[in-house]
């Protein structure tokens, strides 16, 4: 009744309800069951030989059996999120180790300053959001991309949400914004979650905003490195000045930030880039050479590997070594994950 009500705005009759063939009741059972609702105070007649609306009585139980089914359904969303959660941080735990082996063992092996970056991927969906009260004026906002990645932001408003209110805009949220990209959450979806939200429209875009600046925002980016004293093995490197810049970039990693969003961005078919003096995208490092290369971790996640040396490096060497690293990241990775699975 509340739901073709909802719909066309007219009061419902029992006519109404027996073309719902799913039901599979007769006309006279459908007429006893809504005098009994009457009599209990669910529906009303708004007049005299029309249908039944519903009344107050009627749309409270409705929402609250409505609401106890999506909390039930959002409370086993947050139990499978929590063993997840677990899951996650030991998986990673793993592979940062890993990575930090692979730099180590990459500097002696070569006897060149390394870096190896952790997988990063670009356009992840949404698979979860919840948000919640944290104190008056803050809002948390937990938000889980695709891969399990997990973000946390407070959002700053003035509106204080009830535990019904939350959940309807919890509810509102995922259905709307779930299995999508940043890039597909378009002014049009806004405006309608805008509308849908009514009194919390204003709230709605603000925890939008929010999720987008978290979302879209760079990872602080892993870099592990290892051997940046070997380039005072070479001469030409060693002078005061090149020597005290290469080591900077090394500590500070900004630098090297940039090297592996390049090294992303300009991937040719076999993954691998050889920058030689001033093709080197790191200002610091234009009397070097730097080979990067880009291993693959399944699902679209991507990371770096690069050696920085002489120009005069070893290059076969350090290509070949490149080659077999990517291959054994490959696979090291999804030999961990079958454990943990």
């Amino acid at each position: 009744i509340i739901r073709n009500y909802l719909e066309t705005g007219e009061p419902v009759g029992s006519r109404t309800i027996s073309k719902y063939t799913d039901l599979n009741l007769s006309s006279a059972t459908i007429r006893n069951e809504m005098a009994d609702l009457e009599e209990m105070g669910y529906i009303i007649q708004p007049h005299t030989s029309a249908g039944r609306i519903p009344s107050d009585a009627g749309y409270r139980l409705y929402v609250d059996d409505m609401m106890k089914a999506k909390e039930q359904e959002l409370n086993e969303k947050e139990s499978e999120l929590n063993k997840r959660e677990d899951l996650l941080f030991k998986k990673v735990d793993r592979v940062e180790e890993m990575l930090q082996n692979v730099a180590k063992t990459l500097a002696v092996n070569t006897n060149y300053a390394t870096m190896v970056a952790a997988p990063v991927k670009k356009g992840r969906t949404i698979k979860f959001i919840q948000i919640s009260q944290l104190e008056p004026g803050k809002i948390l906002a937990v938000l889980v991309l695709e891969g399990n990645t997990i973000k946390n932001t407070i959002i700053e408003n003035e509106t204080e949400l009830d535990s019904e209110s939350c959940l309807k805009l919890n509810i509102l949220l995922n259905t709307s914004v779930n299995g999508l990209t940043l890039e597909e959450i378009n002014l049009s979806i806004i405006s309608r979650m805008t509308a849908q939200a009514g009194e919390y429209g204003v709230l709605i875009r603000d925890i939008l905003d929010a999720i987008a600046v978290t979302a879209g925002s760079e990872e602080d980016l892993q870099i592990y490195t290892s051997g940046a004293t070997n380039i005072f093995k070479y001469p030409e490197l060693s002078d005061n000045q090149s020597a005290q810049e290469i080591i900077s970039a090394f500590e500070e990693k900004q630098q090297l930030s940039e090297l592996v969003t390049q090294t992303l961005a300009k991937e040719d078919n076999t993954g691998i880039q050889v920058y030689i003096g001033d093709e080197t995208p790191v200002q610091t490092m234009r009397d070097c050479s730097v080979v990067t290369a880009t291993y693959e971790l399944g699902d679209g996640m991507k990371g770096t590997i690069g050696i920085i040396g002489p120009k005069r490096m070893d290059y076969a060497h350090v290509l070949k070594s490149m080659k077999r690293l990517q291959t054994e990241l490959d696979q090291m990775f999804h030999k961990n994950d079958r454990k943990v699975e």
